[in-house]
């Protein structure tokens, strides 16, 4: 099995089974959002056409954010604490962040696509090691900073299917000092930030994973 590491400045490079990771928040609001019973979510790019598939489907719900500051107009933040315990069943959801999203719709020739967060980690190497493809690919969707929460996802998932794992509360422990938690811990963006840290950090919470799936017009994340 062999890797490769991108972000996206350099997605074209992904391939194989490729691993779209936004720790910090996207890829953990998902898990929360779909084992709520979500029908399925839809990454979009940007806000104008979230707006816009709003407007042609009423019903459909609005979670997001740019810059980790919720958008308005929108019907919730990309929050995990805020949506916690809301109830989604059978939902359809539009989102869009910042990165994360971003990096879902830029892969351009993987075999199949996974969000990658700590919060479904064993679940998502438990189902790489049961499909054992040629190629892995890591996109770290923040590279703001070296050695943040996605680039180290990515060793730890790298770490285990090697037989070799890393332990997660150092690299919990060694975030909680980064700058790239600073928004969340230090000066909190939101009134939500610090529960949204904790709750990103719940490592192997979901026992599913998220994959994407070409629909018509868009891509659609849903668990498996």
């Amino acid at each position: 099995m062999d890797f490769i590491l991108t972000n996206l400045q350099n997605v074209d490079q992904a391939k194989g089974l490729v691993i779209v990771i936004d720790v910090l928040r996207a890829f953990s609001t998902t898990c929360y959002i779909v084992n709520n019973n979500a029908k399925y979510i839809i990454p979009v790019e940007t806000r104008e056409q979230a707006f816009d598939l709003k407007n042609k489907n009423s019903d459909y719900i609005l979670i997001g954010e740019r810059h980790g500051k919720p958008i308005e107009g929108f019907d919730y933040n990309n929050s995990p604490s805020q949506i916690e315990k809301v109830d989604f069943t059978d939902k359809i959801i539009i989102m869009t962040t910042t990165a994360g999203t971003k990096g879902i719709i830029n892969v351009k020739y993987a075999d199949e696509i996974l969000t990658g967060s700590f919060v479904n980690s064993e679940a998502t190497i438990k189902y790489i090691e049961q499909k054992n493809p040629t190629v892995v690919s890591f996109v770290c969707t923040d590279s703001s900073y070296y050695n943040n929460e996605d680039y180290l996802y990515a060793s730890y998932i790298k770490s285990h299917l090697e037989k070799r794992p890393l332990n997660f509360l150092d690299i919990k422990n060694s975030l909680l000092n980064h700058p790239c938690t600073y928004g969340f811990i230090k000066e909190p963006i939101t009134e939500h930030s610090r529960q949204d840290f904790k709750l990103c950090m719940e490592t192997n919470k979901f026992n599913f994973v998220i994959k994407a799936k070409k629909l018509k017009d868009n891509v659609a994340l849903y668990k498996e």
